[in-house]
This record gives structure tokens, C-alpha cells and sequence, in this order.
């Protein structure tokens, strides 16, 4: 069998990129917490410790209590030892947070506390800080945390605001039944395909009904007996991680293997869940590729080993993507299989461009249509006479070197000359190249393509631009 694992000469892509700090969660119930100072930023931080169960005592004059702080004392959410932090013994504490008037102060707090080893964050002044307090999302006992790692708050804010509009309230009480019914769980079903079985349904649910313990307790007598795994095939979109539908998230969230395409992007990879393997399987002409029979040999070896197996494919597996003879051998094998679609790149184009495919002026329709067959030649099948329609959108994806010849037998075929066309690759990358011209001179055009890049060629009356844009487009 033989599976690629990276390109001749190119590096090894890391399961995780480089982090800026480490995100823990840190329990801190019963324990005792010092914080120094009494005015209201040093309140919010107190009844954030309180609300994890720490004992949070405040070093500061009386004098210096803020509203605030004086509400917490005398709800029992703090307790207030009416001195200045330099007279305290630093004996016994988990944690020390300090409220610093200045730069000098701040350095002799985290002195202090470093000293007796005690973790230390004073508050906005990250230069004195072991670690920093990120936005919260809390559906506890299940917690996110964002950080920016102090360089900036507000975008921190703004990550935070989208997460609580994803996540429902409900996920409190999903999580608080996951904790109740983990140890039955893990007594009752096998390691393996029975938990992650459970598990999954369960994390799949949560996202859109109420909790239900009496599902719960169902779940686990249909995970008995759960034997091997499942394949899904992925539409990874044309590269821009935003384009990756929710669907397919959870998917790469819930593999334990990812066999994923050559353009697949390092972005998309990287919400995969770390743990999960991933595979390189990447088919490029005149590249070291792994064959279609490795492949569909691999899905079916790891899915039969009780995996849940993520293919990935570039834009959409339905589209150009052989999925057709994957899902067909995964039949043959007994492998329940499934499909999420994803934006294939023709329409992330269209989305690009800010064109319409199908604009009711010139097109009535739409194609999509392969420009590279088994041989990286013009399939001989084609249809000329119906490509050379003018009120269809045509798209001919890996179409970079055979652009030469199909735009010569469209134009034998009776296209118009002048009919628009639009030369494009890398769509919604970062290496975006985009070209506009029409049919006559498109064959010049396609001469100084980069033939390494995948290439889509779109033709028709609906891909004119309006004049302006006509102009700064060919200038």
C-alpha cells in the first residue's frame, strides 16, 4: 500500500500551530485565592474566583473598597483581611491576582508571589502576568475560554459574542448530564466503537433538543454491540476555512483518522480534532500520488478497526472528486458511510467575482464540467455543440493544460469570440489569481497559467464584468 505522507522535500504539516500561551483550566474549588486591592476591576476579578468555588480573600485598606467589593463581603463571596498585601503571610495560596496603582508595585507583586510559588496575574499589566484571564463562555460545567493573549481585548469580546450566539443555553444541561452519567457509561459499554457510539449521538443531540436522561439511558443499550467504525466523505470548500460548513466541523471534530486531498488547506486541518491522524492521499498530475485503489483500501481497513474515518476532499466530494467509486467499494465492504456536503469551487468564484451564474439576462443555466481525463487529456465524450450554448454557464475544472485546445473547439464549435472568460486559481486562497479576457484571446492567456495551481475556467455571458471593472480588470 502506498499512502503519501508529505511531498518530496516538504516538511511534515504539524497537527497544531504555534500558540502563543497554553489554555488550562484550572480548578481552584476550596482553595484559597489572594487578591490585592479593593477597587471595582479588582471586585470583578473576586467574584469571577468566587464563582469557581475558591476561597478569595482581599488585601486592601477598608478605605479602599469600591462599592462593589464592600457587595461581595457582605454576601460571603469574599473575605476582606483589612491590610495592604506587603503585611500578609503568602503562605497556602493557589493563586494571587493584584490590582497595581503602578509599574514599580506591580514588580514587587510578582516578586512576591513568584517567590513563594504562587501563580500570578496582575490586572492590565500582562509584563507581570504568569497567566491572563481570557472572555468566558459559560454553559457550565462546560467552559470556553478565549484569549488573546493580552494584545487584544476587544477582539477577544467580539470571538466571545459569536461563540455565545452558537452555542445553546441548553448545553448546560447536556453537559451537567454527561457528567451525571459518565460513570455508567463507562461501566456499562466496551472502549472503543460502543462509548465513542454513545458519546457521538450525544454531542450530536445537544446542539438541538433539550436534554432528556431517559435518552440517555437508551443510547446506551443501542451502543451495545457496536462494531467498527464509519467513513464520511467531507467537502473541505475550495480552501477558505470559513466556507466549511457546521456539519463538516463536527465531522473533522468527531475523526480519529483524516485522510485528507493535496488542497486541502493547513487552515481547515487545523479544526480538526488534534488527536485525530491525518493521512496525506493527495493526487496531483506529475506528482507522487496515491492511488484511488490505496485509498479506498485504507478507508476500509481503519473503518473495519472500529475508526471514525474522515475523507476530506477538496470543495465538494460530489463534484470531480471520484467519490462515486468510494462510496461504491465501501458498500461492497459493509462500511455505513456518509456525506457532508461542501462549496465547490465554481461558486466560491462566482462569490468572488460578485457575478451571478445564472443571471436571468444570460443564463438559463449552469454546468460544471470536467476539462481532465484519465490520460490529462480533453475527455473525448464531450458534448460541443451543447458547450458552445450562450445561454450556459459553463465551468471546466483542471483545466490548465488543456485550456489551449478546449477554447480552440469551442470556438470550431460556433462560440462567440468575444464570449467572457475568466481564468482562475488558488480561489478564496491567499495566492488568489483571477484573469479576465474572452474566448479569442484566451488560448495566449492560458500560456502564462501556473500549471502547478489548481485551475478553473469559466466561460460565458454572465461572467462580464460591468464596464469599470471591465477596464481596471484588463489595464
Amino acid at each position: 500500500m502506498h499512502i503519501v505522507t508529505r511531498q518530496p522535500g516538504e516538511a511534515q504539516r504539524p497537527r497544531l500551530a504555534a500558540l502563543s500561551t497554553l489554555p488550562v483550566f484550572y480548578t481552584l474549588t476550596g482553595k484559597r485565592a489572594l487578591l490585592a486591592g479593593g477597587s471595582e476591576a479588582a471586585a470583578w476579578k473576586a467574584e469571577l474566583l468566587a464563582a469557581t468555588g475558591a476561597e478569595v480573600e482581599v488585601a486592601a485598606p477598608e478605605a479602599e473598597l469600591s462599592e462593589e467589593m464592600q457587595g461581595l463581603a457582605s454576601s460571603g463571596q469574599v473575605t476582606l483581611l483589612g491590610c495592604h498585601w506587603t503585611v500578609i503571610s503568602w503562605d497556602g495560596y493557589s493563586m494571587a491576582i493584584g490590582d497595581c496603582e503602578d509599574e514599580e508595585e506591580a514588580a514587587h507583586f510578582a516578586a512576591a508571589a513568584r517567590g513563594f510559588g504562587v501563580p500570578v496575574n496582575v490586572i492590565d499589566k500582562p509584563a507581570f502576568c504568569d497567566f491572563q484571564f481570557g472572555s468566558i463562555v459559560n454553559r457550565s460545567p462546560l467552559v470556553v475560554g478565549i484569549s488573546t493573549t493580552g494584545a487584544a481585548p476587544i477582539l477577544g469580546q467580539a470571538v466571545r459574542q459569536r461563540i455565545e450566539a452558537m452555542l445553546p443555553k441548553s448545553l448546560t444541561d447536556w453537559a451537567g448530564l454527561a457528567r451525571h452519567i459518565r460513570e455508567r457509561a463507562t461501566n456499562l459499554l466496551q472502549p472503543g466503537p460502543e462509548r465513542r457510539q454513545f458519546w457521538q449521538r450525544l454531542a450530536d443531540r445537544a446542539f438541538h433538543t433539550p436534554a432528556e436522561e431517559a435518552e440517555l439511558e437508551s443510547w446506551i443499550d443501542e451502543a451495545k454491540g457496536t462494531e467498527g467504525g464509519r467513513v464520511t466523505l467531507v467537502g473541505a470548500g475550495p480552501g477558505d476555512a470559513e466556507y466549511l460548513t457546521l456539519k463538516a466541523m463536527r465531522a473533522l471534530q468527531a475523526a480519529d483518522v483524516i485522510l485528507f486531498d493535496d488542497l486541502v488547506s493547513d487552515e481547515v486541518l487545523e479544526l480538526a480534532r488534534r488527536e485525530a491522524k491525518r493521512i496525506l492521499v493527495g493526487k496531483r498530475g506529475g506528482r507522487d500520488s496515491c492511488k484511488q485503489e490505496d485509498i479506498n483500501r485504507t478507508m476500509i481497513t481503519l473503518a473495519k478497526a472500529g475508526r471514525r474515518v474522515v475523507r476530506l476532499k477538496s470543495g465538494d466530494p460530489m463534484i470531480f472528486g471520484r467519490a462515486g467509486e468510494e462510496i461504491a467499494e465501501l458498500n461492497r465492504a459493509g462500511i455505513p458511510v456518509d456525506v457532508v456536503p461542501g462549496i465547490t469551487t465554481a461558486l466560491a468564484l462566482a462569490s468572488e467575482l460578485k457575478l451571478s451564474l445564472t443571471h436571468r439576462d444570460c443564463a438559463q443555466s449552469v454546468r460544471f464540467v470536467t476539462a481532465h481525463s484519465r490520460d490529462g487529456k480533453l475527455p473525448t465524450n464531450l458534448d460541443w455543440s451543447a458547450l458552445a450554448d450562450k445561454s450556459t454557464t459553463h465551468l471546466y475544472y483542471m483545466a490548465g493544460r488543456t485550456s489551449g485546445e478546449l477554447v480552440a473547439r469551442l470556438l470550431d464549435a460556433g462560440l462567440a469570440p468575444d464570449t467572457p472568460v475568466v481564468f482562475a486559481s488558488n480561489v478564496s486562497r491567499a495566492g488568489q489569481s483571477i484573469v479576465h479576457t474572452c474566448l479569442r484571446d484566451a488560448a495566449d492567456r492560458a500560456k502564462n497559467l501556473d500549471l502547478d495551481c489548481p485551475i478553473i475556467l469559466g466561460i460565458g455571458s454572465a461572467l462580464r464584468l460591468p464596464a469599470e471593472a471591465q477596464l481596471r480588470a484588463t489595464a
